[in-house]
């Protein structure tokens, strides 16, 4: 198998709520949006970030057992500066997340971050990491 990922796919209790804080809220265009199911985000080259209504994701795996919870994970932003991580963390806010741990310096490397949940409890590490970045070809260098 190559490593390589093209959908990262998020079941969400709200898709309403997702929408109004992606599109409305944070000025996001789908890619893709089927009301009452699932709405598509490019957030990549080749890669795009779904929300699945809980009760379809279910219904996808097949299996009989309730697989929509989101535990363990976070999306992570990486932005330029200190700057960005406190305005992007208040864009966020302003579009109805809630501040998870208030941005400040990380215990690791150097990195100032802040966690924000989406209105459906999905955990955004809005970062500015000074070792991180993407090379022309577009791998990540850490």
């Amino acid at each position: 198998m190559e490593q390589q990922a093209h959908f990262l796919t998020i079941a969400t209790a709200d898709l309403d709520a997702a929408r109004r804080f992606y599109v409305d809220g944070l000025g996001w265009e789908p890619l893709m949006d089927v009301p009452g199911e699932i709405i598509f985000f490019q957030i990549a080259s080749g890669l795009v970030l779904g929300f699945f209504l809980a009760e379809k994701f279910n219904a996808d795996i097949a299996d009989g057992s309730d697989r929509a919870a989101v535990s363990g994970l976070t999306l992570s932003h990486n932005v330029g500066d200190r700057d960005q991580v406190l305005s992007t963390v208040q864009a966020m806010v302003a579009a109805g997340g809630t501040i998870l741990k208030t941005p400040r310096e990380s215990e690791f490397g150097g990195i100032f971050n802040g966690h924000v949940a989406d209105p459906n409890g999905v955990v955004w590490e809005i970062a500015h990491n000074p070792g991180w970045r993407i090379d022309p070809d577009g791998k990540v260098v850490l």
